[in-house]
């Protein structure tokens, strides 16, 4: 009896807890789909995952029981969030490793291995990962050894175009964002300028075409959706809200621009190159929903990790080329892991003084306190 107690009790909050968790969450219903066949609307449809900053700790900082509890529990919600939800496409956007900026070959490829065991996926879905400061280090540590070092493993590009149903999405270095003419941040505005300009020739009207446009490649004409590690240029999270926004202390923190978040001038590149009517990013560890512009969204996605945030989550979209609809998925919290465990332990405890008679029951003290007074 004891064994099945407790191994139940791990069962339940070392696996199902997270297919219970993560069952309660449903795809979001996208508008542009509204008016056509069922048939027709799941098939148009792209169903993806965002998530950010998984942090897999390396070998100089990464404790062992620490690096085995916060792998098993991103690995656990990972596997059970696809064989639960079956996205098409997921996104993973920067920071994957901790200490890519250090990391020696060896550790590296050790770091790499254990990332492919925990997000191994079907084939009917496709990963795209993006580069983040931890993953190639800050501008000020960024080498062209450590950027093609994490292209060759996730085939990675800055100024990468992926399209899916019809949909644009443009894949960023923001690390290399910082306008100091280095040679990655040359070669990675080059190509984001190539792009904007096929984008752009892209959705011109036939009738208005003009000669720059008349040998470019033609892309879908859907306006795109940027994905980068660093969010746009904002003062603070002073006007982010929600559960999973940064606590209180830290909301009025300013941003430092080219280290919390890309500069302005930066930013406002990005939006004047592409016109994005939706902006993915992660890096603050906390959730954000701000607009550039007066228009254009931009959604920082939260902390995948429970070592960043008791409460991490991940984000379902369903996409279209004309219109989005997103949804937060939240992970188990780690304090109510906990709380189950204290909970169990103290049950645990009194069923073991109660099996051994240890443990007087309260109406049999009672009737003793009752005796002694009346002797």
């Amino acid at each position: 009896k004891l064994v099945c107690f407790v191994s139940s009790v791990l069962i339940f909050c070392e696996f199902l807890i997270y297919y219970v968790v993560i069952f309660q969450c449903r795809w979001p219903e996208v508008k542009g789909g509204a008016h056509v066949g069922k048939k027709e609307t799941s098939t148009s449809v792209l169903k993806a995952i965002i998530l950010a900053d998984t942090h897999l700790l390396g070998e100089i900082r990464g404790h062992w029981l620490d690096k085995l509890r916060r792998e098993w529990q991103m690995e656990r919600s990972f596997q059970s969030a696809l064989w639960l939800l079956q996205p098409d496409i997921v996104f993973i956007l920067g920071d994957v490793f901790d200490e890519g900026k250090w990391s020696s070959p060896q550790a590296w490829a050790d770091d790499v291995r254990r990332f492919r065991r925990m997000f191994k996926y079907p084939v009917s879905t496709e990963l795209v990962v993006i580069v983040g400061n931890h993953d190639i280090g800050f501008h000020y540590e960024m080498t062209t050894y450590k950027v093609n070092r994490f292209e060759k493993v996730f085939n990675f590009s800055s100024g990468k175009l992926i399209t899916r149903k019809g949909i644009n999405f443009v894949i960023v270095n923001s690390v290399a964002m910082e306008g100091d003419g280095c040679a990655v941040c040359r070669t990675s505005e080059a190509k984001l300028v190539a792009l904007s300009h096929k984008l752009n020739c892209s959705q011109q009207k036939p009738n208005h075409s003009n000669k720059r446009c008349s040998d470019v490649e033609k892309l879908p004409a859907s306006e795109p959706i940027l994905l980068q590690h660093y969010p746009l240029y904002r003062r603070s999270d002073a006007e982010c809200s929600g559960e999973d926004s940064a606590p209180p202390e830290e909301k009025n923190m300013l941003f430092k621009e080219k280290y919390d978040v890309l500069s302005q001038e930066a930013s406002q590149k990005l939006i004047w190159w592409f016109h994005p009517r939706l902006i993915l990013s992660g890096h603050t560890h906390s959730a954000c929903e701000v607009l550039h512009a007066g228009k254009i969204p931009e959604i920082s996605v939260p902390s995948f990790s429970w070592r960043n945030r008791n409460n991490p989550s991940f984000i379902m979209g369903s996409i279209t080329p004309t219109d989005f609809s997103l949804q937060k998925c939240f992970l188990p919290y780690e304090s109510r892991v906990f709380t189950i465990y204290c909970a169990a332990g103290a049950l645990l405890v009194i069923l073991i003084l109660a099996h051994f008679q240890l443990l007087t029951p309260p109406f049999y003290f009672a009737q003793r306190l009752i005796s002694k007074h009346k002797a």
